[in-house]
């Protein structure tokens, strides 16, 4: 992997990790910001293989364009169109007045982003098994899962 690529993917994973804690509060999770984190994941996620396959891009937000070029090397990205769509909208949008994003739409973005950024660590070969490239692994929060005990009647 070239180490600018490198850089690009770490940069990615910054996004991921920021938008991913700060889904995790439950005081003011910030969806604007959560949302604007999730489009610029993407969209270094793209710079990253286009750059790793010497591609030359614009400088840009739009990932729809970045998707067209980054198809004739990686053309199963065609199946993260529709969420490169949905996240394509948080990168100015609601950056400014005007609109401004749900708890909903950030729960929405962090799911299409965590579907994309499963996608493209694949096709940069990240995804190899536990512990490997650990420096751009995110710690995620291990689910917690409380159970409870149902008591029934007996029979006498």
């Amino acid at each position: 992997m070239k180490p600018l690529t490198a850089e690009w993917i770490q940069k990615a994973e910054e996004d991921f990790a920021g938008a991913v804690q700060l889904q995790r509060q439950t005081v003011s999770p910030l969806p604007n910001l959560i949302c604007f984190h999730c489009q610029q994941c993407a969209e270094k996620y793209l710079k990253a293989r286009l750059y790793e396959a010497g591609i030359d891009f614009p400088k840009t937000h739009d990932l729809w364009s970045l998707l067209k070029l980054v198809l004739p090397v990686e053309p199963l990205w065609e199946l993260a169109r529709s969420s490169l769509r949905l996240l394509n909208e948080y990168s100015i949008n609601f950056r400014y007045p005007g609109d401004t994003a749900t708890p909903e739409d950030a729960q929405l973005t962090v799911t299409h982003c965590t579907s994309f950024r499963r996608l493209a660590r694949q096709s940069l070969g990240l995804d190899d098994g536990p512990g490997a490239h650990p420096e751009f692994r995110v710690r995620e929060k291990p689910a917690q899962y409380r159970t409870r005990r149902v008591r029934t009647k007996r029979k006498t």
